[in-house]
């Protein structure tokens, strides 16, 4: 007769409490995972999350209450989940897990990590932290409804970076600046302004006219003349904007308009873009706005639209002033922090919101686009899913049902699991897929990892192969850098100060050439990848490198019908996981896509079920090829039917 311990065998009942677990995140999925190990019996639990509690966390988040609101997300769930089980033995870590101190021996502790994280840079970390220490991982993910649970397990299954991962949609700058056609433009715009003025300044996310344009044929400099000549100083300067607006003491009027020092935002500069008469012939106009004739309208401000304030939209009038008093209000705070201070810019920050809904709706009226509410643009602007109770705590669940299987030594029958936002013809909303084996192709868990990247060796820059390549696009956290030369040039050091000199030189300077291989080692991962360099002179333009072959920037092109839900946002900082320093607090809960830019809803691949009881290959936006199917584990479905799409979460 089976010995039980509640619900369990005594024997899973003992392991329970006898194991040590990791949880990765302590938000939306990581409160509800806290609460049901302990429940289930699990003793002995680590916790990490850099993030502190913020308000909006409170709806969902049930661990925390408003007296927590400050505080360390880890430290606050431990204390409240010690209630359910006093006897718990649960260490809490307010930390980043990419920093070096939780490295491979660190993972080794454990019989079992989990995620609960929201962004793809901190999943791809704790994915290779896994692999190197041979542990077990049990990955998640919720957007809104829809949710996903997988077991990754080093030779045994996919691991997290196998599969291509949706590329960000990203816009060209001239887009940006000369000709946005979509609300999302107008959103990227407000946001690089919000750094120009007020945060760190990047010349990549520049705000003013491009004279650039590639639509563009004449001479900028007989365009700029004629934008010139009916101003009445004669000559416009370029300055820098966040000096310029220092200059003026942050005067909306100078902002709004124009001073005989600036590049403005709303009048001068669309008059500078009406020259550019190319730009207008099939499009429409934009039309400038005025500051003292806006003013004129009066104090009744236009609002359309029930409900919620958030949901409301204002007309010009009202986001006028919204724009003058949130330039109001970052012009004190950046006073506050003193000489030499910047912003960070955070959905969650009511001034830094207002300023990106004013000037974003702002410009949306003079390209003649339909404003959005303020909850619509935080939605795009912060890459926000609306984030779903129930689904974070049926996430959670299954979580804990994987890593049962996990410890009652039957991994074999750990499935992939999606919850979808509709029940299937087999009324289910649950779908379980069989694991995929590894990718024989995969950089990261492949017996021998190689890729081979196309770029151009006399363009390129160390500090650009080691920050864009190799740590953005590839993963790495503190990268070494060996030449295979026949004399071990050491190209990068991850030891502080040692190739500082090699960063602005580049890469021809070292010899690097069509065919030079480099290989890379990324010790605190305890990950080696060959990097085979293919030399090229041709590549498209605003391109700085491509990776060739079966590589995850090859993704499937999400439907069309999500298009109009894609977001980006241009903020590098966006390419941060909330577990880093550099990063802002995120919601644990919202699945991120980190790059450049960020795109919520095309972070899902979806993918519909084939009447045979399989999936359909999801096919390559580039090759046109497939990648593996995954088998789905209930019955066939009759010929006439068909399950609805299954949605692979990031």
């Amino acid at each position: 007769m089976v010995q039980l311990v509640g619900s369990l065998r005594k024997e899973l009942a003992d392991s329970l409490s006898a194991c040590r677990v990791l949880v990765v995140g302590a938000g939306g999925i990581g409160c509800e995972l806290l609460k049901n190990l302990v429940l289930t019996g699990f003793k002995n639990i680590e916790v990490i999350d850099l993030d502190t509690i913020d308000v909006s966390n409170l709806n969902r988040q049930f661990l925390f209450q408003k007296k927590h609101v400050g505080k360390s997300k880890a430290q606050v769930a431990k204390e409240s989940v010690l209630q359910f089980c006093p006897t718990a033995n649960i260490t809490a870590y307010h930390d980043s897990i990419m920093n070096p101190e939780y490295n491979v021996e660190f993972f080794r502790n454990f019989m079992l990590v989990m995620n609960a994280l929201d962004n793809r840079a901190a999943r791809n970390h704790v994915n290779r932290m896994c692999l190197a220490a041979d542990i077990p991982l049990i990955e998640s993910g919720t957007a809104g409804y829809l949710g996903q649970v997988t077991v990754i397990k080093k030779g045994l299954t996919e691991c997290y970076e196998c599969q291509p991962k949706p590329t960000q949609k990203t816009f060209p700058g001239c887009t940006i600046r000369n000709t946005p056609s979509e609300p999302i433009h107008c959103i990227v715009w407000a946001k690089y302004l919000f750094n120009q003025l007020f945060g760190e300044e990047d010349a990549d996310q520049e705000v003013s006219p491009d004279t650039a344009d590639p639509e563009l044929t004449w001479n900028p400099a007989d365009t700029e003349a004629r934008a010139t000549a009916s101003d009445q100083d004669g000559d416009i300067k370029r300055v820098s904007t966040k000096d310029w607006a220092r200059s003026t003491g942050y005067d909306t009027v100078k902002l709004f308009n124009k001073d005989c020092l600036s590049e403005s935002l709303f009048k001068d500069d669309i008059q500078y873009l009406l020259t550019m008469d190319k730009l207008w012939k099939k499009r429409k106009a934009p039309l400038p706005l005025d500051w003292l004739e806006i003013q004129k309208l009066g104090k009744i401000l236009e609002v359309t639209g029930t409900g919620l304030k958030d949901q409301q939209v204002l007309g010009v009038a009202g986001y006028s002033q919204l724009f003058s008093r949130s330039v109001e209000t970052l012009r004190s705070m950046l006073a506050d922090k003193g000489d030499g201070a910047e912003l960070v810019w955070d959905k969650d920050d009511p001034p830094a919101m207002d300023f990106v809904t004013a000037a974003a709706n702002l410009r949306m009226h003079i390209f003649s686009m339909n404003m959005k509410s303020r909850f619509d643009i935080k939605s795009m602007a912060g890459n926000i899913i609306p984030a779903i109770a129930t689904t974070n705590a049926v996430i959670a669940g299954l979580i804990v049902l994987e890593a049962l299987k996990i410890l009652s030594g039957d991994v074999e029958q750990c499935r992939t699991i999606f919850l979808n936002k509709q029940p299937n013809p087999r009324k289910k909303l649950l779908v379980p897929c069989a694991l995929d084996p590894p990718s024989a192709n995969c950089y990261v868990c492949a017996s021998k990892p190689e890729v081979t990247v196309k770029l151009n060796v006399h363009k390129t820059l160390v500090l650009a192969l080691q920050d864009k390549i190799l740590k953005e696009k590839f993963g790495m956290v503190a990268p070494d850098v060996q030449i295979e030369d026949g004399k071990g040039t050491i190209l990068i050091s991850s030891e502080e100060g040692e190739t500082e000199a090699n960063n602005s030189k580049f890469l021809s300077d070292f010899g690097i050439r069509h065919g030079s291989r480099l290989q890379v080692d990324d010790f605190l991962q305890d990950y080696t990848l060959l990097v085979n360099v293919i030399h090229c002179e041709d590549l498209e333009k605003d391109v700085e490198f491509e990776v060739v072959g079966d590589a995850p920037d090859k993704a499937p092109t999400p439907p069309s019908a999500q298009e109009d839900k894609n977001v980006a946002n241009g903020n590098k900082d966006s390419a941060e996981p909330s577990t880093s320093s550099k990063a802002p607090a995120e919601q644990d809960d919202v699945l991120i896509v980190d790059s450049d830019e960020e795109e919520p809803s095309s972070s899902t691949m979806d993918v519909r079920m084939e009447s045979g009881g399989h999936k359909r290959k999801l096919h390559d936006a580039e090759t046109g090829e497939a990648s593996a199917k995954r088998q789905r584990l209930d019955q066939p479905l009759a010929a006439d039917e068909e399950d609805d799409d299954i949605i692979a979460l990031d």
